[in-house]
């Protein structure tokens, strides 16, 4: 018996159904960018087996984690956080257990396609059958052909991007394009350990940027001189996209004595919180001035209070799922830079956003005029069916399908990179079809745009 409907997440009505299976047809095998995510280049650069399926599919995930902790389960329970051996079948049997936690989320679409489509599993996971699975699972990734660079070329991946610190040496990278393999693994310059004064080590941080690039960073000249080479050595290993990770969308346009004595009183840890926002806003315009430089696209993720639960952030560290979203102002945020590049047709600045109001209000307004500017997908909290179909629905009638830039996976679950994908097609071919069934859009116009939306306008955005 088979998990997964071919129909899955079509239309009810037959007639518009119809043309969404026409659509998709068309899609369905075409190769998938994912050129925003976290997974890792050491797993390609190594090429070694993926652990077992607890290791693999839950630790690393907190869609799966956070679920199962809100309904009592114990992060320690779940291995999260925790140093030495961990009980993976045990892990596995609680997960199983609780798998009905997951109806109606995208987080159950994801696994099942991952568990029919990957590992021939067709019975529904339970604690009935947490064992069968562990078993099937842990065996084949034993397999020649799931190992990472195998898995990479089933996937049909023409691209994939990690997130990577200005601190790390991107030797996973280095070796890779030695290598001779011919997968494309593309680092992505993410410098928020260097630009937030709140980020854990922000002094340090700095001081290593300064001696890993041979600049004084101390001064601000250095700082940004230290910035620019980082980016120089990013950009020598096939990035083309940086991602900022801020608290909200501000900017700012200080001149230079300024910045000179903010980045001094951000560096003396003599800084208020006021001044912390007002340096994360002018080095979001400093990015953005480098880009005009260097021709990197610049992606901004604003609106996650990140950690938000501090006993788990104590207990376990950074990102282990208690992030939540916040309301961000774009319009009044934006302006500074804005005014500076945003009539540059040569800059690509791409947003995202957590907050689902400003959609219609003020990001498709904003794309819908400003040359550089683009939307990015529906991300985390909304990277389900009805986000992308809200998002469709919300930014389509001002920005057009034009100023957006396809699909982002944004994933840490490798496995998971084919179903997120998948799903983002056929809700595509869903809205299309709606479309052309509501006499708004000829159907032929209809298949070439589902074909922008999967490959084309994704390589265009980041010049890939």
């Amino acid at each position: 018996m088979a998990i997964l409907h071919p129909d899955r997440l079509f239309p009810a009505d037959p007639e518009t159904r119809g043309i969404a299976r026409r659509l998709y047809a068309t899609i369905s095998d075409l190769p998938i960018i994912s050129p925003h995510g976290h997974t890792e280049a050491a797993w390609f650069a190594k090429n070694e087996s993926f652990p077992d399926p607890a290791q693999l599919l839950i630790l690393p995930d907190h869609y799966v984690y956070r679920m199962l902790y809100s309904q009592g389960v114990s992060m320690r329970d779940l291995g999260i956080g925790q140093t030495g051996k961990i009980d993976s079948r045990k892990i596995w049997r609680i997960f199983a257990k609780h798998y009905h936690l997951f109806r109606g989320t995208p987080t159950r679409l994801w696994l099942d396609y991952e568990f029919e489509m990957l590992f021939g599993l067709d019975q529904r996971l339970s604690a009935a059958t947490a064992d069968h699975y562990f078993d099937v699972i842990a065996e084949k990734l034993q397999q020649p052909e799931f190992l990472p660079r195998a898995l990479y070329e089933r996937f049909r991946l023409e691209a994939l991007s990690t997130t990577d610190s200005p601190l790390d040496s991107l030797e996973h990278h280095r070796a890779l394009r030695e290598s001779g393999w011919k997968g494309c693994i593309l680092p992505t310059f993410r410098p928020d350990s260097v630009v937030d004064p709140t980020f854990h080590g922000f002094r340090e941080n700095i001081s290593q940027l300064g001696e890993q690039t041979g600049e004084d960073t101390t001064k601000w000249s250095g700082y940004l001189n230290a910035l620019r080479k980082s980016r120089e050595r990013f950009k020598s290993l096939g990035c083309t996209a940086t991602d900022h990770g801020h608290p909200t969308a501000n900017t700012a346009n200080l001149d230079k004595q300024e910045a000179e004595k903010l980045f001094a009183t951000v560096l003396s840890c003599k800084s208020n919180a006021e001044q912390r926002e007002l340096f994360r806003a002018q080095m979001l315009t400093e990015m953005a001035r480098m880009s005009i430089d260097d021709g990197l696209v610049m992606q901004l993720h604003p609106g996650s209070f990140r950690n938000h639960n501090q006993t788990i952030f104590d207990q376990c560290g950074r990102d282990a799922g208690a992030d939540i979203p916040t309301a961000i102002d774009y319009v009044h945020g934006l302006k500074p830079l804005l005014d500076l590049f945003g009539n540059e047709p040569s800059f690509t600045f791409i947003l995202f956003t957590l907050d689902e109001s400003t959609f219609s209000r003020e990001l498709a307004p904003l794309a819908g005029h400003y040359p550089c500017l683009r939307l990015g997908p529906p991300w985390w909290f909304l990277d389900s069916p009805e986000g992308m179909m809200r998002f469709r629905e919300l930014a389509t009638e001002t920005a057009g399908f034009y100023n957006t830039v396809g699909f982002n996976d944004d994933t840490r679950a490798f496995l998971s990179i084919p179903a997120r994908h998948d799903v983002a097609r056929r809700i595509d071919c869903a809205y299309l079809a709606r479309l052309v069934a509501e006499h708004r859009l000829d159907e032929d116009e209809a298949f070439e745009l589902a074909q922008d939306l999967t490959i084309n306008l994704v390589r265009k955005a980041y010049r890939l």
